[in-house]
């Protein structure tokens, strides 16, 4: 499950429902959480002031603190190299800062806020042009070695990224985190690199993302999967993705329990192979 939904613009008016809906989620079976350092909103034109920052992922921290179930079946993943930004109109943005020294205080902070003395896992969260991406390695690798973080990921990159991140990191580096679904399909095929080293991938916004227009017509064929099935489109559509990689993962966000119950619901859902080819065309 992403979080970024229930921190940042649009989020729920009261932090007990988005703490519940993280709860439904984990009573649902979703073992693997996906936070930010950037999950939160400026307070002020900038990059924000204290009050809100760290929002995300003390809503991570709150939600696991109140559930009674098995806390130690759950994966907490965070990102560093990332900030909000507000502009003097009032409107929200991001900002990479994946300078080594802000990305390596930016974690301890995140393990801090956490509560942990180790984060699972620690994504890069973007490749900064302004930095040489081998350095914002070295960052990670740094905090892998001081024991900050037990394994590391990298975000938004390409493959060239991804052949240099494993070169620095080697076994350290597990997952790939890119942006995948019907709307956005990977052209980059980092996926298929990812297959060759072993990688695990996460897909974020794979729904097609809730801060973006996209067009609603590359579902079409989802919706009609999805009658077939008496489900909804979003669950085919998290089915369809599960079915392209097997060591594939996507963190669908959720505003209410009621979204993360239905998306969950799509490990139980097989799609047949003429589906998924069909499917597969509509992703074109």
């Amino acid at each position: 499950m992403g979080t970024m939904a229930l921190a940042i613009e649009g989020r729920p008016a009261s932090r007990n429902q988005a703490i519940e809906t993280i709860h439904a989620a984990l009573d649902a079976g979703v073992r693997y959480l996906d936070t930010a350092w950037s999950y939160y909103l400026p307070s002020r034109p900038g990059t924000g002031e204290p009050e809100d920052m760290g929002y995300g992922e003390y809503l991570v921290r709150d939600a696991l603190a109140t559930w009674h179930g098995p806390k130690d079946e759950v994966l907490v993943a965070t990102k560093t190299g990332w900030l909000r930004t507000l502009d003097g109109q009032g409107r929200y943005g991001w900002q990479a800062d994946a300078r080594p020294e802000t990305m390596i205080a930016n974690a301890k902070e995140s393990a801090r806020r956490l509560g942990v003395d180790a984060l699972d896992l620690l994504y890069s969260h973007c490749n900064d042009p302004q930095v040489p991406y081998e350095d914002q390695m070295g960052a990670l690798k740094q905090l892998v070695d001081e024991g900050v973080a037990k394994a590391v990921g990298i975000s938004r990159i390409d493959n060239e990224d991804i052949e240099t991140a494993h070169r620095i990191l080697g076994p350290s580096l597990v997952a790939v985190q890119n942006q995948f679904s019907p709307v956005h399909r990977d052209p980059e095929h980092t996926m298929e690199t990812c297959e060759r080293l072993g990688l695990a991938f996460v897909c974020w916004s794979p729904l097609g993302g809730f801060l973006d227009p996209f067009n609603e017509h590359l579902f079409d064929r989802f919706r009609e999967v999805a009658e077939l099935h008496g489900c909804s489109y979003q669950r085919v559509t998290l089915a369809w993705e599960l079915a392209q990689y097997g060591r594939l993962f996507t963190i669908p966000s959720a505003r209410n329990p009621q979204e993360i119950r239905d998306s969950f619901q799509a490990t139980e859902l097989t799609l047949t192979k003429d589906e998924i080819a069909y499917l597969d065309g509509a992703a074109r």
